[in-house]
């Protein structure tokens, strides 16, 4: 395969990650317009509430991902990829245009769970092509490439379509949506070369993963660490508006730079999951934790935000494909599902994120205090963290097999 044709390919699959970037996290900028539209009594009584129970239409799209990740992955192991691809995004086509259309708010909380389904399922089977077309000791770099579609949705897509929805309606901007998934459908049919699955995946072999621990771990270092980054995110759009004091219309320039933030940081993960994920991922946790904190004492200025907003989304994003690898390192042979099961992980931090910051909020303390539940639960990856790599040394000063392997590299990688 040549590498145009390459270059190609790997682009038809980030498009899939830039839709399904917009679907996912355009609801954060127009989440007070949602909740005028669905919510007009409770909006009219107190916008502050409206705001926090229009979060559940984010918190249920992650709980999609959480539920659709492992349980299409583990099934559908030995499908043909391509054929599995083109499936998945046809079943983000038809969800998303199911959101738009929805006439209430729990019908449209329930075709965001279902529109969510083939998330993670389609992020592991596309880094797994990614991988596969990178060539060895390139990995974590084929992650990063996809996931690349995700970041720079929040460069452009995100933004631009926050703005349409502004404008014309949040209906309208889930039709922009669903335009890109159509459009990934035909990239992927004429771009993407015919992988064959896993012939020797099997339910049961998928489902080993979840009896090592280290899998476990490395769920939850994604599922709790993360979770700082969502509780910032998804209120974004009334930090922006209530605690600087910018206009609506700043929002979106706002998405723009946690976009460029994101995509800067994924570059980085990626390089960085290629030498030493340990060390990677104990690195951006501290900057995490870091430029939350300067977000909670700075965020009244633009200077502070502007600054701490980039930091905060470059420092999660580049987590991303580092606790990727990590899942796939300690996942053994259950290549498919520990590949999908990093966006449960990650969906389960966007689940409690807002959740918690909604509770937060609810409760009076201000639109700050999600910010403060996120260096929390930060604190609580970092420990996660640091148990998941003690363990690995305590078994390899007892020459016990650590769990973890380093797939499709060329010489034998020591555990770091």
């Amino acid at each position: 395969m040549s590498s145009a044709r390459t270059r190609l390919a790997l682009l038809a699959l980030a498009l899939g990650g830039f839709g399904i970037g917009s679907t996912e996290f355009v609801a954060m900028g127009l989440l007070p317009n949602i909740a005028h539209d669905l919510l007009p009594q409770l909006y009219a009584q107190s916008t502050t509430e409206a705001n926090a129970q229009a979060g559940w239409i984010i918190s249920a799209y992650a709980l999609g991902v959480v539920v659709g990740a492992p349980t299409i992955a583990a099934f559908a192991a030995r499908l043909p990829r391509k054929q599995l691809l083109l499936w998945l995004v046809a079943a983000f086509t038809l969800g998303t245009v199911a959101s738009a259309l929805a006439p209430t708010f729990p019908l449209v909380m329930v075709a965001r769970f279902v529109s969510a389904l083939p998330h993670g399922a389609y992020f592991g089977i596309a880094s797994l092509v990614a991988a596969s077309l990178m060539g060895p000791g390139k990995r974590g770099q084929g992650v990063a490439f996809v996931l690349s579609g995700l970041t720079i949705a929040n460069v452009i897509g995100v933004p631009i379509i926050t703005w349409i929805g502004q404008a014309h309606g949040w209906r309208i901007a889930y039709l922009v949506v669903a335009a890109i998934f159509a459009l990934t459908f035909v990239a992927i049919s004429l771009l993407v070369p015919l992988q064959a699955g896993n012939p020797k995946a099997t339910l049961r072999n998928e489902l080993r993963a979840f009896g090592r621990l280290q899998v476990w771990l490395a769920l939850l270092i994604g599922a709790i660490g993360f979770g700082g980054f969502f509780a910032v995110y998804t209120y974004i759009a009334p930090i922006v508006t209530t605690v600087t004091g910018l206009p609506e219309s700043a929002v979106p320039l706002v998405l723009v730079l946690i976009g460029v933030g994101m995509t800067v940081g994924n570059l980085l993960g990626g390089w960085m999951a290629d030498r030493s994920v340990k060390r990677g991922m104990l690195l951006f946790f501290a900057v995490l934790l870091v430029s939350l904190a300067t977000l909670y004492f700075t965020a009244w200025s633009l200077a502070g935000l502007l600054v701490s907003v980039f930091v905060v989304a470059g420092a999660c994003a580049a987590l991303s494909p580092m606790i990727q690898t990590r899942l796939m390192d300690v996942a053994h042979d259950s290549q498919s599902i520990a590949a999908a099961l990093n966006h449960s992980a990650l969906n389960i931090a966007n689940a409690a994120g807002a959740y918690l910051g909604g509770l937060t909020i609810a409760a009076g303390l201000g639109y700050l205090s999600p910010i403060m539940v996120g260096a929390i639960l930060c604190v609580a990856g970092i420990v996660l963290a640091l148990v998941s790599f003690g363990i690995d040394r305590s078994r390899i000063r007892r020459g016990v097999d650590t769990g973890v392997v380093h797939a499709q590299r060329p010489d034998p990688v020591p555990v770091d």
